[in-house]
C-alpha cells in the first residue's frame, strides 16, 4: 500500500503504471563501494549505484519509505538499508540484480541510525535510536539475530567491525569509545561490553577513580572516616554507584573518525585536534605524538611559529597550537590517509606512536569522508559541497574530480523545448544542471552562485528563467546544453520570486512575488525580456495557474488567493492580449501598474479553502482542499457576476488519498491531472473520469513532501523532486493505453508546429545575446552598452536629483524603484516653479518664527510661551504630546510599581525584624565614651517548636526517672559501706563537672543545665536531636526565694503608685485654687515687680515732698528686691553646680555599669558561642551518622545487585560448563571415529599386496596443498590475510575440489585394480572429511572452554566483589559502633591547668575519658586495699609463727599416736571383748548405760528438729523452684515463638545463600564467629576461675587473720 491511503480504503485499481526513469541527487551522509568500479550511497527513497567509469547511474528504490541507515560490503556485494516508518526493517538487496535477499526485523520503534557489515562472514551490526538504543549482531545470510544489548541514551555517531576478527566492534558515541566483543559458546552469542577511557580536551589521560568503591581511606578520629562523595550527597540507590561530583567530572575528547589497522588496532580522530592510538584487546588509549624532526628542520620551525604566534597576536586571535581536526580517516599497507575541513588530504606514517605527516592533495573543500576502494588502488574523497574526487596513492598526484554534484536540495526541474531530449533542474544553492532526458546523464551545469525560489523553462526558445530571493530573475542561454551562459538579469522588486509561469505559446512570463505582487514580462529574447508591468492583488497568493488560447491568441491567468478573514478560497481571473506588448504604454501608468481598463477582471469564491487550483479551457477549476483530503471540481459560470460575488459550491469531490498541503499539475494536453502532497505519493488522474490512472510513491514524508513536477510536452516523462531529500525523480509511462499516448503525441506535434515558426528566431536572438558578466556579490544590472541601447525602457544608469545634486546609480536599483525615481523626476520638472515659490515662503515663515521665537526669550518667565506653542505642525505636535503622555503614563506605573514593591519589601524587613521579634532589639549607650550594649532580638517560638521542646522534656523527665530507678535498683542489690572521703571526692567531682564536663559556663549566666543531658551519654542519634533542641531553651535568671518575694513587693509598690498618680482631681482642685501649691515660693515672689508711684511721670521739680518721700521708700524697695534677686541668682547658680556635678557623677557611675555590663555580655557571647559549638559538633556528629547509614544502605543496594548479577552469572557458568561436557564428548566421538577410519584401512585392503597396500597408505596419509584462496603477499589490501571468511562447508568443498586431482586414475598404483582404487578414494575423502570434522570440532570447543574460562574468572571476580562489600559492611558496622561510643566532649579548661613541659603534643589515640570520681573512687579502694594488705601481712606473720608451733606440737602427737598403736596392738592381742572391756573399765557401768541412752535420745529429738528444720527449707526452695520454673517456661514460650520466626528467616536467609552461592563465603564468616565466640567463651572460664581462685584465697586469708594472733 502506498504511503498516504488511508487505513480500511481500498483504491481503485490503475489503468496505467508508472516506473523510475532514473534517479539523480546526492547525499554525502553514507558512502560506500559496492565492487571496484561501483560506490552506492542514499539519496530520499533511493540508493544510487554510480559507475564511476561511465557516470551510469542505477537506482534501487525503498518501497516502504525513505532510506534510513545504509551500509554496503563489497565482499559480498550487497547492501544493506532501513526505511524510516514505525517499527522499520532492514532489507538486504544483491548488487547488480538488485534482488532482495533477506528482512531483519528488530526489536527497533521508530528508526536505526548505523549499519555496518564485518569484513568476515555473514554478519551486520545494527544500532536503533530513541527510545531502545539497542546494539544489534545479525546473520543476515541465516536471518538470525544473534545478541543484542541496550545502551539507554547512548547516542552514537559511527558503528565498526574489526577486519582481522568479526568478533570485535568499534561503537563510538558523541564522547564515548566502547570495545563490544561477541562471544560465541555453539549456537549461542553474546556481547560483553568494554568501556575505553578517553583523554580530557587538554590530552591528559588519568587512570578511572572508583568514586563508589575508593581506593585509600583514612580515619580520622574527629571528623570519622573518609566516605565517598555520594554517601555524602545522600544518595542510596543506583545514582549511588554512577554520582559523579561537578568538580570531578573532566569533558573528554570528542571523536569525530576511526579505522581499524592490521594489528587490531584503532586510529581515532577528536574534535580537539589529537589522534589517538586504541589496543582493542587491552582497551587503552595512547596519544600519538609528532616525530620530533632535525635539528635544522626545529630551527625553522621555531622561526615560523614564532612568526605565526607574533602575526596571530596583532591580529588579535588566539593562539593554538593544535592542528586543524580531523573528520574522516582511511587505513592502508603504507599509512594512514586523514582529512579535515580544511580539504587537505594528510598522509601519516606512525611508528612507536610517532608520526610524521606529509601532505598529499589540497581540495580546498571541506571533506566529510574517505573511502578507499575494494583493491585499494583509488582513495575517494567525498566533500561536504557535494563533489568528489579521487586520489590514486600509487601514483601520488593530485586528486581528480570524479563526481561533480551539489548537495544542496533540487527547487525544481522543467523540460527543455522541444520537450523529449533534455530538461533543466536548478537547487537551492543556485546550480542550474542541464540532463539527458534518456538516461539522466548531466550534460552541464551553471552555479549562479544565489539562493535561487523559482525556475522555469521558456516554450518559444530555449532560455531558462531562474527566480531568486533577492527578487531578481535570470535569463539563461541554453541553446547549447552543453555550455549554459546568463544572458540577461532583471531586478523586479525587493520581494522574493515565489514561482515563474509561461503560457504555452512562450510569449508571457508571470513572475509570482510576495505580497500580493504578479509581473508581467515580455518572454522573447527579441524583446530583450521586457517587463511588461504589474499588478497588485488585495490578498496573498497561494498558486497561480496560466490558460492558452492559441486560437485567439490569448493568455488566460488564474490566480488562487488566500482569504484570512473566511474559510473559504477566492479566485481572480483576467487575460492578456498581444496589445499589452505591442501599446504597453496606454496599459499602465507612469508606476508601470496595469490599469483597470487593460484586462477585466473576474472573481470568484469558492466554498472550501484550498492549497492549489487549475483551470481548464471549459472554466473547470479543479482544487486541492486543505480542510479534508479530497480534491474539488468546480464550473466557473460567467451569469450573476456582480461586486458581491456568489459562493460557488464544489460540483464533485473526489477522495485524494493523500495527507498534507498538496497541489495540482495539468499534462499539457489536459488529458491528465496531478496531484501531490507532503505525504510523498504521486497520484495521476484522467480528467475526464477522474479515475486514478496512475500512482508512485516517490518521495517521502520525511524528506518534506513533493516540491514540484511537469509534465513533458510530449507527455511521456514526468519530473518530479522533493523538499530536503535531494533527489531528481523521473518517471516514465509503463503500461498505459495506446490512444491516450497516440492523443499527447497529437497535442505536442501540434503545438511543435506553433512554436517552431518563432522558436528558430528566438532562439539565434539569444545565440546573439552578450554574455552576462556574473557577480554574485552584487545586485545591480549588468546589461551590454549595445543592448541597453536597445531596451525599450531607456534610462540613464546614472541621475543627478535637482534638489541636493545627489548623484544616484540606478543599477543598485529595482524595477518599481525606477519607475517611482522616474516619475518623481518627471514630477519635479514640471512643478519645479511652484517648488521654489513654495521653498521661499516657507524659507520667510522660518524667519518669522525665529524672530518670535526670540522675542518670546526676553519676555518674563510668566508670559513665555513653550517651545511646542510655535509649531506649525498640529499633527506632529499632538502626536509629541500623545507620545509625552505615554511616556509619562508608563514611567508613571513604572515608578508606583517600584513604590509597591519598595512598600512591599519595607513591609516584609519590618515584619521579619521587627514585628515578628517577641524582644524587640534595644541598645544601652555611654555618655562619656564610645561603648555600647545591644540585647538579644529573640523571635517568638512557633507551635511546632514548643510542642518539639515539650516532647522533648517529656521524654527527659521519663528519662531520669527511670535512670533513677535503676539506680535505687542498683544500689539495693549492692549495698558497700561508703567511707566520708570518697563523698567529699563525689562532691569535688561533682563541683568539676558542672564546669568542665558540661563544657560550657552557661550555668553561671542564668543557664538551667540540669535539663541536658551528659556529654558521654550522647550515644543515640535521638538523644543527640534532643540535646540540640535543649541547648536552645531560652536561658531564664535563677532567683531566690527572697529575690522573688522582694521582687513582688517592689511591683506591689510600683503598681499602687501608678494608681494613685491615676487619680488627679487633688492635683485639679489644688491647679484651681492656689496655681498648684499651697505656700508662696520664693521665686514667685522675686518674680514680682514692683509698681512705680503714679506721678512718676510728672516732672521731678514738680513733686510734693511727700512724693519725694514715697519714691525714695520706692527706690529703697527697688535696690533690697534686686540685692534679693542676686542673692537668689547666686543660690541658684551654686545649685545648679551642685546637680551637674551630681549628673556628672552619675552619668560615670553610668557608664561604669554599662561598661560592666558590656563585659557581662561579652562573657554571655562566649557562653552563647561555647553552646553554639556544642550544637556544631552534635550536628557534625549527626550529619557523619546520617553519612554512614547512607553509606551502609548504598552497600546492601549494591551488595543486593551483585547477588542478583552473581545468580545470573552462576546460572551461565553451569550452562558453559554443561556444554562444554556434552561438546567434549562428541569432540572425543570424532577422534576415535577417525582413528577407528584409520585402524579399518588396513582391514578393508587386506586383501591388496603388501607393497601396493604400503604405496596406498602413503596415498591415504597424503593431502593436497591448502585450499584456502590464494592471496598475493604483496596485496595494497592492509586486511588481506585476515582469516575467517570461510565456514566449514566451504572450506570442505574447496577441500573436495583439490581432491579431484588426486582421486584421478595417474595417480593410482600399477597393477591395481580400478574397483580398488575407487574405493579407496571413497575411504580417502571419508578419512578427510573426518579430520576437517575433528580440527572444526577442536576449534569449537576451544572457543566453548575460552567462554567457560571467561564466565568463570568473572564468576570469581564477582565472588570477590560481594566478599569485599561484606567486609566493607563489616567495617563500616565496627566504625559505626566505636564512633558511637568515642564520643565528642566540650571542656572547659582554665588557663594553666593543662601546661606542657615541651612543645611536642602527646599521643592521646590509646587514651580514654573517665570521670574524675571514677578516679578518686579508685584511690579510696587503692587506700583501702593497701590497709587490708598491710593487716594481711601482719595476720600472715602471726600465723606463720602459730604454724611453726604447730608442727611442733603435731611431730609431737605423732609420736603418742605410735605409742598408742603399740599399746592398741598389745590390747587386740587380749581375747577381750568390746563389752567386757567397757564393763571393766568403768566403775559404774548401769548409770554409764543410762546416761549413753539419755543421750542417744536427746541426739535423736535434736535431728528430728534439724530434719522438720530442712524440710521447710526444702519446701520452701520447692516453692521458689516452681516459680522460677513458671518463669523460665514462660521464657521458653516466647523464645519458642522467636525460635519459629528465627527458624523461618534462617531458612529463607539458606535458601537465599544457596541461589547465591554464597556458601563459602558464609562459612568462613561463621567459622571466624565461631572462633570468636570460642575465645570469648575461654576468656570468661578464665575470668570464672581468677574469680573462684582470688575468692578461696581471700577466705583463707580472713582465716589466716583470725587464727593469727598479733605479733609481738
Amino acid at each position: 500500500m502506498a504511503a498516504g491511503s488511508g487505513p480500511g480504503r481500498e483504491l481503485p485499481a490503475e489503468e496505467a503504471a508508472l516506473e523510475v526513469s532514473w534517479v539523480q541527487g546526492f547525499s554525502n551522509k553514507s558512502f560506500g563501494f559496492i565492487n571496484n568500479q561501483t560506490v552506492c550511497y542514499p539519496c530520499g527513497n533511493y540508493i544510487l549505484f554510480l559507475d564511476i567509469e561511465t557516470k551510469k547511474t542505477t537506482a534501487l528504490q525503498c518501497q516502504t519509505g525513505p532510506v534510513g541507515a545504509f551500509a554496503a560490503n563489497a565482499s559480498s556485494e550487497v547492501v544493506a538499508f532501513s526505511n524510516q516508518k514505525l517499527n522499520p526493517i532492514i532489507y538486504i538487496h544483491h548488487f547488480p540484480e538488485l534482488n532482495k535477499l533477506t528482512e531483519l526485523k528488530g526489536s527497533a520503534q521508530l528508526d536505526y541510525t548505523l549499519l555496518a557489515f564485518s569484513f568476515t562472514g555473514p554478519y551486520l551490526a545494527s544500532y536503533s535510536s530513541i527510545p531502545e538504543f539497542i546494539l544489534s549482531v545479525w546473520n543476515w545470510q541465516e536471518n538470525i539475530l544473534l545478541c543484542s544489548e541496550s545502551q539507554p541514551g547512548i547516542t552514537a555517531t559511527s558503528l565498526s567491525f574489526n577486519p582481522m576478527n568479526w568478533q570485535q566492534l568499534c561503537f563510538v558515541g558523541e564522547s564515548s569509545v566502547t570495545i563490544w566483543h561477541i562471544e560465541r559458546i555453539e549456537d549461542e552469542h553474546h556481547l560483553k561490553r568494554n568501556p575505553v577511557e578517553l583523554p580530557d580536551e587538554q590530552g591528559s589521560i588519568s587512570p578511572h577513580e572508583d568514586l563508589f568503591f575508593p581506593v585509600s581511606r583514612s580515619d580520622d578520629p574527629y571528623h570519622g572516616p573518609d566516605l565517598p562523595v555520594s554517601a555524602i550527597a545522600g544518595l542510596v540507590g543506583d545514582e549511588a554507584e554512577t554520582f559523579v561530583p561537578r568538580n570531578s567530572v573532566k569533558t573528554s575528547v570528542h571523536p569525530t573518525a576511526h579505522c581499524w589497522t592490521a594489528t587490531s588496532e584503532i586510529y581515532m580522530s577528536c574534535k580537539e585536534g589529537y589522534i589517538l592510538a586504541i589496543d582493542a584487546d587491552k582497551h587503552r588509549v595512547s596519544i600519538l605524538q609528532p616525530k620530533p624532526p632535525p635539528e635544522y628542520m626545529q630551527k625553522i620551525s621555531d622561526v615560523v611559529s614564532y612568526v605565526r604566534r607574533e602575526v596571530q597576536k596583532k591580529k588579535g586571535g588566539e593562539l593554538n597550537d593544535r592542528q586543524n581536526p580531523i573528520f574522516s580517516m582511511a587505513f592502508c599497507n603504507e599509512g594512514l590517509y586523514a582529512a579535515g575541513r580544511d580539504g587537505i588530504l594528510l598522509f601519516y606514517h606512525i611508528k612507536d606512536l610517532q608520526y610524521e605527516m606529509k601532505v598529499c592533495a589540497d581540495i580546498s573543500q571541506s571533506i566529510s569522508s574517505l573511502i578507499f576502494s575494494p583493491d585499494y588502488a583509488s582513495l575517494l574523497l567525498v566533500t561536504d559541497q557535494g563533489p568528489v574526487y579521487s586520489y590514486k596513492p600509487a601514483h601520488s598526484g593530485e586528486a581528480v574530480k570524479l563526481l561533480d554534484t551539489c548537495s544542496s536540495c533540487f527547487l525544481a526541474a522543467d523540460f527543455l523545448t522541444p520537450g523529449n531530449k533534455y530538461c533543466v533542474s536548478v537547487t537551492i544553492s543556485g546550480e542550474v544542471q542541464v540532463w539527458l532526458l534518456e538516461d539522466g546523464t548531466c550534460l552541464s551545469k551553471l552555479n549562479l552562485d544565489i539562493e535561487a525560489t523559482a525556475m522555469a523553462c521558456c516554450p518559444s526558445s530555449n532560455s531558462v528563467a531562474v527566480g531568486t530571493k533577492r527578487g531578481q530573475i535570470y535569463f539563461l542561454d541554453v541553446t547549447k546544453a552543453e555550455a549554459p551562459r546568463v544572458v540577461h538579469r532583471i531586478f523586479l522588486s525587493n520581494f522574493p520570486v515565489l514561482s515563474l509561469h509561461y503560457d504555452q505559446s512562450g510569449q508571457f512570463l508571470i513572475a509570482r512575488t510576495t505580497e500580493g505582487h504578479v509581473f508581467i514580462l515580455d518572454a522573447r529574447p527579441s524583446k530583450l525580456f521586457q517587463v511588461l508591468g504589474y499588478i497588485v492583488l488585495a490578498d496573498e497568493v497561494l498558486d497561480l495557474s496560466v490558460v492558452s488560447d492559441l486560437k485567439n491568441d490569448l493568455v488566460e491567468v488564474m490566480v488562487l488567493l488566500n482569504v484570512a478573514e473566511v474559510q473559504r478560497a477566492r479566485l481572480e481571473i483576467f487575460c492578456l492580449s498581444s496589445a499589452i506588448t505591442t501599446d504597453n504604454d496606454k496599459c499602465v501608468n507612469d508606476q508601470g501598474m496595469f490599469n483597470a481598463s487593460a484586462f477585466k477582471k473576474k472573481q470568484y469564491e469558492l466554498d472550501y479553502p484550498l492549497s492549489s487550483a487549475v483551470k481548464l479551457k471549459d472554466n473547470t477549476v479543479y482544487g486541492f482542499c486543505t480542510c479534508a483530503p479530497f480534491i474539488c471540481k468546480y464550473h466557473l459560470s460567467e451569469e450573476n457576476m456582480l461586486e458581491d460575488p456568489p459562493v460557488f459550491s464544489s460540483e464533485k469531490r473526489i477522495p485524494s488519498n493523500q495527507f498534507g498541503s498538496g497541489f495540482l499539475c495539468v499534462s499539457p494536453n489536459s488529458q491528465w491531472l496531478a496531484a501531490a502532497a507532503k505525504d510523498g505519493v504521486l497520484f495521476i488522474y484522467n480528467i475526464s473520469t477522474m479515475d486514478i490512472l496512475a500512482r508512485k510513491h516517490c518521495h517521502s514524508y520525511q524528506g518534506g513532501g513533493i516540491r514540484s513536477m511537469i509534465f513533458s510536452l510530449d507527455g511521456n516523462f514526468i519530473l518530479v523532486n522533493d523538499e530536503n531529500d535531494g533527489a531528481l525523480v523521473c518517471l516514465k509511462w509503463k503500461k498505459i493505453k495506446k490512444t491516450e499516448v497516440e492523443e499527447a503525441a497529437f497535442y505536442w506535434q501540434s503545438l511543435l508546429d506553433i512554436l517552431n515558426k518563432s522558436t528558430s528566431n528566438e532562439n539565434a536572438v539569444l545565440k546573439s545575446m552578450a554574455e552576462w558578466q556574473f557577480d554574485p556579490g552584487s545586485t545591480s544590472k549588468s546589461l551590454p552598452e549595445e543592448k541597453f541601447k536597445e531596451a525599450p525602457l531607456k534610462s540613464s544608469s546614472v541621475d543627478v536629483t535637482e534638489e541636493d545634486g545627489n548623484i544616484t546609480n540606478t543599477n543598485d536599483m529595482t524595477w518599481i524603484g525606477q519607475k517611482i525615481q522616474k516619475v518623481i523626476r518627471e514630477e519635479t520638472q514640471r512643478f519645479s516653479n511652484q517648488k521654489q515659490e513654495l521653498q521661499m515662503g516657507i524659507k520667510k515663515l522660518r524667519q518669522t518664527i525665529q524672530q518670535m521665537m526670540h522675542e518670546n526669550e526676553q519676555v518674563p518667565d510668566i508670559e513665555k510661551l513653550e517651545h511646542q506653542e510655535f509649531n506649525l505642525d498640529m499633527e506632529e505636535q499632538e502626536r509629541l504630546q500623545a507620545e509625552a503622555e505615554q511616556e509619562v503614563a508608563r514611567a508613571r506605573k513604572e515608578i508606583e510599581m517600584e513604590n509597591l514593591s519598595n512598600c512591599y519589601l519595607q513591609d516584609f524587613i519590618k515584619y521579619e525584624c521587627w514585628d515578628a521579634l517577641c524582644v524587640k532589639g534595644r541598645a544601652v549607650k555611654c555618655f562619656h565614651m564610645d561603648c555600647e550594649v545591644k540585647n538579644y532580638p529573640l523571635e517568638e517560638r512557633s507551635k511546632e517548636e514548643l510542642e518539639t521542646l515539650e516532647k522533648v522534656l517529656r521524654l527527659k523527665d521519663t528519662e531520669t526517672a527511670d535512670l533513677k530507678v535503676q539506680k535505687e535498683d542498683l544500689e539495693t542489690e549492692t549495698v558497700l559501706p561508703e567511707e566520708e572521703g570518697k563523698k567529699e571526692a563525689k562532691a569535688v567531682a561533682d563541683d568539676g563537672e558542672s564546669f568542665c564536663l558540661i563544657g560550657s559556663l552557661s550555668s553561671q549566666y542564668g543557664g538551667d543545665t540540669s535539663i541536658l543531658y551528659h556529654q558521654c551519654d550522647l550515644h543515640t542519634k535521638e538523644q543527640r536531636v534532643n540535646q540540640i533542641v535543649l541547648l536552645k531553651i531560652k536561658a531564664e535568671k535563677y532567683l531566690t526565694q527572697e529575690e522573688k518575694e522582694r521582687a513582688e513587693m517592689l511591683a506591689k509598690l510600683e503598681m499602687e503608685k501608678r494608681l494613685a498618680a491615676t487619680d488627679d482631681d487633688r492635683l485639679r482642685a489644688l491647679d484651681d485654687m492656689m496655681g498648684g501649691v499651697l505656700e508662696v515660693r520664693k521665686e514667685d515672689i522675686l518674680k514680682m515687680n514692683i509698681p512705680p508711684p503714679p506721678f512718676i511721670s510728672k516732672p521731678e521739680d514738680l513733686w510734693s515732698d511727700e512724693e519725694k518721700k514715697i519714691f525714695g521708700e520706692y527706690e529703697k524697695k527697688v535696690k533690697e528686691l534686686n540685692e534679693e534677686k542676686e542673692e537668689y541668682k547666686k543660690t541658684l547658680e551654686n545649685e545648679w553646680k551642685k546637680l551637674e556635678a551630681s549628673i556628672h557623677e552619675t552619668t560615670q557611675n553610668f557608664d561604669e555599669t554599662v561598661c560592666k555590663l558590656s563585659e557581662r555580655k561579652v562573657k554571655s557571647e562566649m557562653v552563647i558561642y561555647q553552646e553554639e559549638l556544642k550544637i556544631v559538633s552534635l550536628t557534625c556528629a549527626l550529619l557523619l551518622d546520617e553519612e554512614l547509614d547512607t553509606r551502609e544502605a548504598g552497600l546492601h543496594n549494591c551488595l543486593i545487585k551483585k547477588k542478583k548479577e552473581k545468580v545470573k552469572k552462576a546460572k551461565t557458568v553451569l550452562t558453559a560448563k554443561s556444554k562444554v561436557d556434552a561438546y567434549t564428548g562428541t569432540y572425543k566421538d570424532a577422534v576415535d571415529e577417525e582413528k577407528t577410519l584409520e585402524r579399518h584401512f588396513r582391514k578393508q585392503f587386506a586383501d591388496t599386496p603388501d607393497d601396493a597396500l604400503e604405496e596406498l597408505y602413503r596415498l591415504y596419509t597424503h593431502r593436497p596443498k591448502s585450499p584456502r584462496t590464494e592471496m598475493l603477499l604483496d596485496t595494497p589490501n592492509p586486511y588481506g590475510n585476515c582469516s575467517g571468511s570461510e565456514d566449514y562447508e566451504d572450506a570442505l568443498n574447496l577441500l573436495m575440489k583439490a581432491m579431484d586431482e588426486l582421486d584421478s586414475p595417474e595417480h593410482m598404483p600399477e597393477g591395481l585394480e580400478q574397483s580398488i582404487w575407487k574405493n579407496f578414494c571413497l575411504a580417502r575423502r571419508k578419512k578427510m572429511e573426518s579430520e576437517e570434522l575433528v580440527k572444526r570440532k577442536a576449534l569449537t570447543l576451544a572457543e566453548i572452554q575460552a567462554f567457560f574460562q571467561r564466565r568463570m574468572d568473572e564468576n570469581e571476580k564477582m565472588k570477590s566483589q560481594i566478599e569485599n562489600i561484606f567486609n566493607e559492611l563489616t567495617w563500616l558496622q565496627e566504625k559505626k559502633m566505636k564512633l558511637q561510643q568515642n564520643l565528642t566532649v566540650q571542656f572547659v579548661l582554665k588557663q594553666g591547668q593543662v601546661e606542657l613541659e615541651n612543645t611536642e603534643i602527646p599521643d592521646y589515640s590509646d587514651a580514654i575519658l573517665i570521670k574524675k570520681s571514677v578516679v578518686e573512687e579508685l584511690n579510696c579502694s587503692i587506700s583501702t586495699q593497701g590497709e587490708k594488705k598491710i593487716a594481711a601481712i601482719i595476720e600472715f606473720k602471726d600465723f606463720s609463727r602459730g604454724i611453726r608451733r604447730l608442727e611442733w606440737e603435731h611431730k609431737k602427737m605423732r609420736m603418742q599416736i605410735e605409742d598408742l598403736k603399740e599399746k592398741a596392738r598389745d590390747i587386740v592381742i587380749l581375747p577381750i571383748s568390746k563389752d567386757c572391756q567397757l564393763f571393766l573399765t568403768v566403775q559404774n557401768y548401769g548409770s554409764h548405760i543410762a546416761q549413753h541412752i539419755a543421750g542417744m535420745e536427746e541426739t535423736l529429738r535434736f535431728m528430728d528438729k534439724l530434719h522438720e528444720k530442712n524440710v521447710k527449707n526444702h519446701r520452701k526452695k520447692i516453692r521458689e523452684l516452681k516459680k522460677s520454673i513458671r518463669l523460665k517456661e514462660e521464657a521458653n514460650y516466647e523464645l519458642s515463638l522467636q525460635l519459629k520466626e528465627m527458624l523461618v528467616s534462617v531458612s529463607e536467609r539458606r535458601h537465599i545463600f544457596e541461589a547465591a552461592d554464597t556458601r563459602d563465603i558464609s562459612e568462613k564468616i561463621a567459622k571466624q564467629r565461631y572462633q570468636e565466640i570460642l575465645k570469648q567463651k575461654n576468656l570468661r572460664d578464665l575470668i570464672k576461675e581468677q574469680k573462684e581462685e582470688f575468692a578461696s584465697l581471700q577466705s583463707e586469708l580472713e582465716i589466716l587473720r583470725t587464727r593469727t594472733p598479733p605479733h609481738i
